[in-house]
């Protein structure tokens, strides 16, 4: 039995995988909101460098990794697939399970896939600078540590709530030269005006990417960078499971089973979309995207055309929406926060070949605890989700009598979220699932929006 399975650094995959080569059905255009109709690639040009618009709207199903990339991606890559024989073991399943451990990188998630590549196509466009938001702060330190090795400036609108709970993670940011600010702020004229309705707005990701999308197009030599939902971002992370493919075939294995959380989606499709495509062509495999109960977008959004953000300064994306107004209750898992999920995330569901669940905050701590107890690893609140997700497909399988393989991408360690254990463990963690009352009046918001 292989405890650890790793692939040599000259196994690292060259090429970055993009589904939309292979999807049934394609992704929605995104549209214009005042003619709805489609955007033209010259509509982002003051928010992106031409080079990643070019892969945002890219149909081609293998994209080559610049060598300047992946030079930078040995710093952790190859990632470790694990199995946890421990866990497995405390569950009594039959289950096989694997988890990539992408809490290896230098800022503990897998948010630098994207981070380094956004940051390389920015420097090679001439961009100076990236403004950016970030929830529980895993996206910040990510990016400030790749704008850190490829000599750019950052600077990042971090959740009010999250920046208070996360102190660490600012100082992460710092320490690789980013400049971090709690949202909303006053240094935009979208954060003043949220300031304005509540001095202590908690925020939320839609305000700070408005903050940060107005920071990049007011400032000279800026652009705008984002962590998760759009299909470049999407694409950067498939690395993932491109190296959990050759790592499992490389011992004879082929998932069942392919687990996520999800927020926004990056890292789930991260894990996920190599499968998803096999998936396409035939193979029989169940892929899960696992997301708060607090902020369940895919369980109880609705697939509609929505804004990215809450100042509405974004085109309209088709996606699964809670509404862009919608500000999530507080919950430790900042990286979930999120009124939307990724339209490529959202077309997929829609199609049916994926599915979401959604759990609550003191189920995935506990979730976590067993994991931590079993296989060492203190995940993240974020990864808890999956965690939980797998908890209960394994002793679906002990039920069953089955033997299935479980893959699940371990998308970051919570070394710098002890203060939410802490809550936990002391008692003072609160769950809180959205009521169906308020999800109606939100979907009723939306109804004014065209469907894709």
């Amino acid at each position: 039995m292989n405890r650890q399975i790793l692939l040599n650094e000259k196994d690292i995959p060259k090429q970055w995988y993009n589904i939309q080569a292979d999807m049934p059905t394609p992704v929605p255009p995104p549209l214009n909101p005042a003619t709805g109709q489609p955007i033209t690639p010259d509509m982002l040009a003051p928010v992106f460098p031409m080079n990643l618009i070019e892969q945002e709207v890219s149909t081609e199903r293998w994209i080559n990794i610049p060598d300047e990339v992946l030079e930078k991606y040995l710093i952790w890559r190859p990632t470790p697939l694990y199995r946890a024989v421990f866990l497995e073991k405390f569950l009594g399943t039959p289950a096989r399970i694997y988890f990539k451990n992408e809490g290896v990188s230098p800022p503990g998630s897998h948010k630098p896939n994207t981070a380094m590549a956004q940051a390389y196509y920015n420097k090679v466009f001439g961009i100076k600078r990236i403004a950016t938001e970030t929830g529980a702060g895993q996206w910040g330190s990510a990016l400030a540590f790749a704008c850190n090795q490829f000599g750019l400036e950052c600077k990042v609108y971090m959740v009010r709530i999250s920046y208070n709970q996360k102190p660490y993670r600012r100082l992460m940011m710092e320490t690789w030269g980013g400049k971090c600010v709690p949202s909303p702020s006053p240094e935009t004229n979208a954060g003043k005006k949220f300031l304005a309705q509540n001095p202590e707005h908690p925020g939320s990701l839609g305000i700070a990417i408005s903050e940060a999308i107005e920071d990049a197009v007011t400032t000279k030599d800026s652009r705008y960078s984002l962590g998760s939902v759009l299909n470049h971002v999407l694409l950067h992370q498939t690395i993932i499971g491109l190296e959990s493919h050759k790592q499992l075939g490389s011992i004879g294995e082929y998932p069942d089973i392919v687990i996520g959380c999800a927020g926004g989606g990056s890292n789930f499709a991260g894990v996920s979309l190599a499968f998803v495509r096999d998936k396409i062509h035939g193979k029989k495999i169940q892929i899960i995207a696992a997301e708060p109960a607090s902020c369940p977008s895919i369980t109880k959004g609705s697939y509609v055309y929505d804004f990215g953000d809450t100042a509405e300064t974004t085109p309209l994306l088709a996606m699964y929406s809670l509404g862009h107004g919608f500000v999530p209750a507080p919950i430790h898992a900042g990286g979930l926060r999120y009124h939307g999920m990724a339209p490529i995330v959202s077309r997929l569901a829609a199609d049916k070949l994926i599915e979401a669940r959604a759990y609550t905050q003191l189920e995935t701590f506990a979730a976590g605890i067993i994991f931590a107890r079993t296989e060492g690893f203190i995940p993240a609140p974020e990864t808890n989700h999956a965690i939980a997700c797998v908890i209960e497909e394994a002793k679906k399988a002990k039920e069953e009598g089955k033997e299935k393989v479980i893959l699940m991408n371990w998308s970051g360690h919570g070394i710098i979220d002890l203060s939410a254990y802490d809550a936990y463990l002391s008692g003072k963690l609160e769950d809180y699932v959205l009521p169906d009352d308020e999800i109606q009046k939100l979907l009723k918001d939306l109804e004014k929006f065209p469907r894709p």
